[in-house]
């Protein structure tokens, strides 16, 4: 069926699917809804694997899904920043529905072939693993220089995965958690710093020739951290924020203005970055295999997977949520 037809769901009550759905806070639920209707423009899509947190498109293609939905108009949209859109939302978050359930139809828009010598379970890391990839390659780091990266959790991983692919031969993590310092370094991070038993700036300027990092990436957003970050980075150093805040942070803007240091917003990512990461997993560049550490059913969600973020986080990098196929 041509994406541009109208999906009409099978007559004699045949015309609900499967899904897990949130109905409020800590109200998960899961239940039967109507199979979504597919209008001019978009596709129907079956999802195989969800981690939780094209041209053209036939029947069982395998695709993933960038899920920046923008509405094409702003002035952010006009100069090719989807990713900064006036209205930007996400699929799954902000409309669309979401990828726990048997169906979801997004804009053609959206979808990327994936590889075929790249498993759809491989596919379902593309998103996290483009975050980083974005923030890396808009940032003013290049080959040789030294990096520090903030929080060793899903997308200081991908941040890792990032760096090692542009040439990084000395990547630094500050993390807290023993375990997340073990996935670190088995990611590539050449040095891990405890910030609880080290002092981030003393411990980085020495592993950078006296001088400091020439890029901070800060995935944890913690007050503490950045302050002690601003001044690991070296003279004319950026400070790159990938975070999502929960609360506003400050900066002391001397420490800026003394050292000539910048500091840099990135917002998830941009078109390309996408293809850019399909492309490094399909040439073996990137191998992020690992970060996947629980594989469960849709009916476990809430069980094995919410729970084992909130109780479990530490030992956790990737829950990936079979939908169906999974292969």
């Amino acid at each position: 069926m041509a994406a541009s037809e109208t999906y009409q769901p099978p007559p004699d009550g045949e015309g609900t699917m499967n899904a897990l759905r949130f109905h409020g806070q800590h109200d998960l639920r899961y239940e039967k809804i109507p199979i979504p209707q597919v209008k001019a423009g978009q596709v129907k899509i079956k999802p195989a694997w969800v981690g939780i947190c094209g041209t053209d498109y036939k029947p069982g293609d395998r695709v993933v899904i960038q899920p920046i939905i923008y509405d094409g108009t702003c002035g952010a949209c006009e100069e090719g920043l989807q990713n900064c859109c006036f209205q930007n939302g996400f699929v799954g978050l902000s409309g669309w529905g979401g990828g726990l359930a048997d169906h979801i139809v997004v804009p053609t828009s959206t979808l990327y072939h994936l590889p075929n010598d790249v498993p759809l379970e491989i596919g379902a890391l593309v998103e996290p693993l483009a975050v980083g990839w974005h923030a890396v390659k808009i940032s003013p780091f290049k080959a040789g220089d030294s990096a520090l990266i903030l929080g060793g959790g899903p997308i200081g991983i991908s941040t890792i995965l990032a760096l090692k692919t542009k040439g990084c031969t000395n990547i630094i993590v500050s993390e807290v958690s023993k375990k997340r310092q073990e996935f670190a370094k088995r990611f590539g991070a050449h040095h891990i710093i405890d910030p609880t038993k080290e002092d981030i700036v003393s411990r980085t300027r020495s592993l950078t020739d006296g001088k400091g990092a020439h890029v901070t990436y800060d995935c944890a957003g913690v007050q503490a951290a950045l302050d002690k970050a601003v001044h690991a980075t070296r003279a004319r150093g950026c400070i790159v924020n990938i975070a999502i805040w929960e609360k506003p942070c400050t900066i002391n803007t001397n420490d800026f203005n003394f050292k000539e240091r910048s500091y840099l917003g990135v917002a998830t990512y941009a078109v390309g970055d996408f293809q850019e990461v399909l492309d490094a997993l399909s040439e073996g560049s990137m191998q992020p295999a690992g970060m996947i550490t629980q594989r469960i059913k849709l009916t476990e969600v809430e069980e094995k997977g919410f729970k084992s973020l909130i109780h479990d986080k530490d030992n956790q990098v990737k829950i990936l949520v079979e939908v169906g196929g999974g292969k």
